[in-house]
């Protein structure tokens, strides 16, 4: 995995489209030097580390690999789409989950090491780490047309946002809470009960960022989050207040779909 980190920087410099400019404006024998220059600071603080743990091999693989992209471009972007399970529920989930799906394999990762070292805090970190991504979904707001769009009332439509992020986070976090739930039985109360505060937070995260709508999320709600991250039962407070400021917020666009 060392030598495949060192080599995603190189990728990036292999583009045909940036390549093709810098052919335009060095000569053949300029351009060559120019990206080889440019492989070889990519990865001599890898190499350095590879000799030093007297991983030769390897770190041969990787100079020779460094020198011959730079004879070559590569196309790095693709048409393949990541598939989703939450397509029918557009648009949180499936924006995010493509573009922070890694995310997701080093939480199962985590979990899995935790299992492996009898280390219950470190899977219950790896649920942290999912909440904290599908907390960051929430942080933009949608045009205002696709809040138009569904034609209910500002309740239905709240209700159908929370159901949906509840929905999706329970899809995701189930994996790390069974795995735990297996190899941790003593600890399974704590666990159950930390899934239902991540449950509480989520529905938090999606009424802030609607009683702010259609502006993003600005210093008082940020503030009222951090006060319930950091004093939780603050959240029987705080979750009605959003509640309220969102439904004011959302029946005006809500009431002209109507």
């Amino acid at each position: 995995m060392y030598p495949i980190i060192a080599l995603g920087p190189i990728l990036r410099m292999s583009e045909p489209k940036r390549n093709d400019f810098l052919k335009t404006v060095f000569s053949r024998q300029d351009y060559f030097k120019l990206r080889l220059v440019e492989n070889l600071i990519c990865c001599i603080p890898f190499l350095a580390f590879l000799i030093y743990q007297r991983l030769l091999i390897i770190a041969m693989v990787l100079l020779l690999l460094a020198i011959l992209m730079a004879r070559f471009n590569m196309d790095t972007k693709t048409n393949f789409t990541i598939p989703t399970p939450f397509g029918k529920k557009p648009f949180e989930f499936t924006v995010g989950f493509r573009k922070t799906f890694l995310a997701f394999a080093i939480a199962y990762l985590l979990t899995f090491i935790s299992i492996m070292v009898h280390n219950f805090n470190l899977g219950g970190f790896s649920l942290i780490l999912v909440v904290l991504v599908c907390f960051s979904y929430y942080s933009k707001p949608e045009n205002v047309y696709y809040v138009w769009n569904f034609s209910t009332s500002s309740k239905t439509f709240l209700f159908g946002k929370i159901t949906t992020c509840l929905t999706n986070f329970t899809l995701l976090g189930l994996p790390i809470v069974i795995a735990l739930s297996i190899f941790f039985i003593e600890n399974v109360n704590i666990l159950i009960g930390f899934a239902f505060m991540c449950y509480a937070y989520l529905t938090a995260i999606v009424l802030a960022k609607y009683s702010a709508y259609p502006d993003e999320m600005n210093l008082p709600q940020a503030i009222l989050l951090a006060m319930c991250l950091m004093f939780p039962p603050i959240l029987i407070g705080v979750i009605p207040f959003f509640y309220s400021k969102s439904v004011k917020n959302l029946n005006p666009i809500l009431h002209d779909s109507n």
